[in-house]
């Protein structure tokens, strides 16, 4: 008789990590004289796989806030920018099958790291960064070894000690022997 069973269960099958820099032109109103702030707000992504990469589709709203006029007034320009990130998948399972379920996380929220006035000098150049981590999720088999005599003796579970009976062990009980 064989001691070992195949499980079918679900665990991560693949994964994978992405970095991504990117430079989104933001077109004003008017001619900018010099950028004062810069913010993205309201980010939302989806995620499905393709073959054996994931797509991370989403979009951001990205607002800047800029001096014109020789610095004389100032505007707020918002401008929702999408964008679609293929991730490789680094780690899979040859054994997995209906591995559609994607657990994708951000690792960094996309974040401005700078914004300046491009060379024309009527568009905000803005740089942003983000970063995702991707799981996917998927049936496979495991192996599991079998005790042929059953399940390990748990009846000594209630020997263990708690936090609080530490407390009460008195340090001072251990004596010193003397030699003979």
């Amino acid at each position: 008789m064989s001691y070992y069973r195949e499980i079918i269960t679900r665990a991560v099958v693949a994964k994978g990590r992405k970095f991504t820099k990117s430079t989104d032109i933001i077109s004003t109103d008017h001619h900018p004289s010099s950028i004062l702030g810069c913010w993205i707000i309201n980010h939302s992504y989806t995620a499905k796989k393709v073959g054996k990469k994931v797509e991370v589709c989403g979009s951001y709203e990205v607002n800047v806030w800029y001096s014109y006029n020789k610095n004389t007034k100032t505007a707020v320009k918002s401008q929702r920018i999408h964008y679609k990130d293929e991730i490789k998948l680094k780690y899979r399972d040859p054994e997995a099958f209906d591995d559609q379920e994607i657990i994708a996380k951000v690792v960094q929220q996309p974040n401005c790291i700078e914004a300046c006035i491009s060379t024309c000098g009527s568009k905000i150049e803005v740089q942003v960064e983000r970063e995702f981590f991707v799981e996917v999720i998927g049936e496979t088999k495991v192996c599991v070894a079998v005790n042929p005599d059953g399940c390990c003796d748990d009846d000594n579970w209630f020997n263990d000690l708690d936090d609080e009976e530490f407390e009460d062990i008195n340090p001072d009980f251990i004596v010193e022997c003397e030699d003979e």
